[in-house]
């Protein structure tokens, strides 16, 4: 059985396949998973304007993590290359509101030179979360490890972000050459309030036996600011697993390098470490991660989301998860994480994240979210 959940988990994380889903041939296939929790939340707000409740309000909810459903499929064109296309939708089973092609949705070819795509979908930056992430966990809902990595809840590089889909792209994907795949994409990013703006996005990565290594760099060249003053930031991370017979260890480091102004720049380091572990039937996730003071030579106070140039301005998350298969296409699994945010540090959960009160810049007293979680997945 734990087999069974770690295929699932590979296939539909690295692959971005379903276990289940028929591989990708000549007609269209509908696929999905659902995946939704109950969760016991709180962020031991201490700053100014907090809940009426602080200083620790509990909030209990229902969330959809990532649920979603989609069409793919693909044409035979002769000597081995396809046409293919995808149609990807959110699914937020909470509320009961959909969002149509929102996700990886995009028309292309496939052949023995190649993957290349024309539409929305994520970057190779997002190819290296899974390598050292809760991949038992599919790597969403308050568990995913993209907290302080990437600072992935800010979602679209226009926030800072850097693991969000990215609209109006264009990819090449390498054919696998001795385990070895590279990846570029580039981004119009049409709409941004700069011009001349777009986003570069670029990867490689290693998997041969029991060794998973990735490396990316992404440009967003005067995404963020304003007309007269546009603002570029560059990411880069690194990551690597390796399997052993009962346990699989990950790691990664990253680099962020914000503009706070033209001429200053707001920069951070990350190192993130995991472990997943066969236990029982199911697997169970452990992991510790990082993000250390913002640097640089912006200001003291500056700020991107939850990063911030001065003192006390460090997180640390931590989480432990187990995910139990019920099937080849069904899940339970339960978790808890926190994220402890020193006094000036603001970050909060990748997916569903939860509000985060600070006072002004050096005394912060920013909130620390934390959660408990229960959830199921199914995937069709």
């Amino acid at each position: 059985m734990r087999a069974k959940l770690a295929a699932l988990a590979t296939a539909g994380l690295l692959a971005a396949v379903p276990a289940q889903a028929p591989a990708q041939s000549a007609g269209v296939v509908l696929y999905g998973r659902l995946n939704m929790d109950v969760e016991v939340v709180n962020g031991k707000q201490t700053g100014d304007g907090c809940f009426a409740s602080c200083p620790n309000p509990n909030v209990y909810r229902v969330s959809s993590n990532s649920s979603m459903f989609g069409l793919r499929g693909s044409e035979p064109l002769g000597d081995g290359l396809s046409a293919i296309f995808q149609i990807e939708s959110a699914l937020f089973m909470d509320t009961g509101i959909g969002v149509l092609n929102n996700r990886d949705s995009y028309v292309g070819l496939r052949g023995p030179l190649g993957t290349a795509k024309i539409g929305r979908f994520l970057s190779p930056y997002d190819d290296i979360q899974p390598i050292f992430g809760n991949a038992p966990t599919l790597t969403t809902s308050i568990l995913s490890t993209g907290a302080l990595w990437a600072q992935a809840y800010l979602g679209q590089p226009n926030a800072g972000g850097f693991d969000g889909r990215i609209s109006n792209s264009v990819r090449y994907d390498t054919p696998t050459l001795s385990g070895f795949t590279g990846s570029v994409q580039y981004s119009t990013n049409e709409g941004s309030p700069t011009t001349h703006a777009g986003i570069v996005s670029v990867g490689g990565s290693y998997y041969n036996g029991p060794v998973q290594l990735g490396i990316a760099y992404e440009v967003h060249s005067k995404i963020r600011g304003t007309p007269t003053a546009p603002l570029s930031d560059t990411g880069f991370s690194v990551a690597g697993g390796y399997q052993f017979d009962q346990i699989r260890l990950g790691a990664a480091y990253e680099r962020l390098d914000y503009e706070a102004t033209p001429t200053t720049h707001l920069t951070r380091n990350f190192y993130g470490v995991g472990a997943t572990i066969d236990a029982g039937p199911g697997l169970l996730f452990l992991y510790w991660g990082h993000a250390a003071d913002g640097k640089g030579s912006a200001a003291d106070g500056s700020r991107v989301g939850g990063l911030v140039k001065g003192v006390s301005t460090g997180a640390d998350q931590w989480e432990i998860s187990y995910t139990y298969p019920l099937s080849e296409r069904t899940l339970l699994y339960t978790g808890y994480v926190r994220i402890q945010n020193q006094s000036n540090a603001g970050y909060t959960f990748d997916i569903n994240p939860y509000p985060i009160v600070c006072n002004t810049y050096p005394n912060g007293s920013c909130g620390k979210p934390g959660g408990f979680l229960v959830g199921m997945a199914h995937f069709f």
